[in-house]
């Protein structure tokens, strides 16, 4: 009996018709055949595909794989060879232990439950500010521009103390890392932006690390 694993020869990202939460048929069907696969990233380096929830929660939480931004591979996109610095000050969800609880050990008292739920009256206010304006504009409506996708932008500069004036800037460089549909040629753009943040990110507010850039969706944590 072969019991070697599965090969899946490119990640789908296309979802079934009206079935927008399942994972694409062919993730369906890799899974099938076992919780790992096999996968050649477009570079042409051999990796693996994970399928199974008990094997990622695993990988997730093994040391021995490591989240630094250098050794990241992206899974559909060939960057050639364009070296991927180390992430900067900050921007602690790319980086290994010292570095990475360096930073995340000043900010857990900042989200604690109950500084959490001191925010519930504003985003309240925010979340029914953004129901009326859909009902004044009237059918149809697209809930993901107005409504999923402004509220929590907001909430995020306001954590951050991202003044008004800056935050449709803030916005756009976040967007760019977040749309998972982007040419490549955007996001190489996104991912050599200037990291210079703008006003008040990281000022007197939240007194946190300056350089918070969002993580691009569908980064790969690499065997180190």
């Amino acid at each position: 009996m072969d019991e070697s694993p599965h090969t899946v020869t490119t990640l789908p990202t296309a979802r079934q018709p009206g079935r927008p939460f399942d994972p694409p048929a062919e993730l369906l069907d890799a899974r099938r055949h076992g919780p790992i696969s096999r996968y050649t990233f477009p570079s042409g380096k051999p990796g693996w595909l994970l399928t199974g929830y008990d094997l990622i929660k695993s990988v997730l939480a093994d040391p021995r794989f490591s989240s630094r931004k250098e050794l990241m591979l992206h899974p559909t996109i060939d960057y050639g060879g364009i070296q991927i610095p180390p992430a900067p000050p900050g921007e602690f969800l790319l980086m290994d232990d010292p570095r990475h609880s360096r930073y995340r050990k000043p900010l857990m008292g900042k989200f604690t439950v109950r500084r959490m739920r001191l925010l519930t009256e504003r985003l309240e206010q925010i979340t029914a500010d953004h129901l009326d304006a859909m009902e004044k504009a009237g059918p149809p409506a697209d809930l993901v521009t107005a409504f999923a996708k402004p509220i929590p932008a907001i909430m995020i500069c306001e954590l951050l103390g991202v003044g008004h004036q800056d935050r449709d800037s803030f916005r756009e460089q976040v967007d760019a890392f977040m749309d998972a549909e982007a040419e490549d040629e955007d996001v190489l753009a996104a991912l050599h932006h200037d990291p210079t943040p703008p006003r008040g990110v990281g000022g007197r507010q939240t007194r946190a690390p300056h350089r918070r850039r969002a993580q691009r969706p569908h980064r790969q944590r690499s065997d180190r």
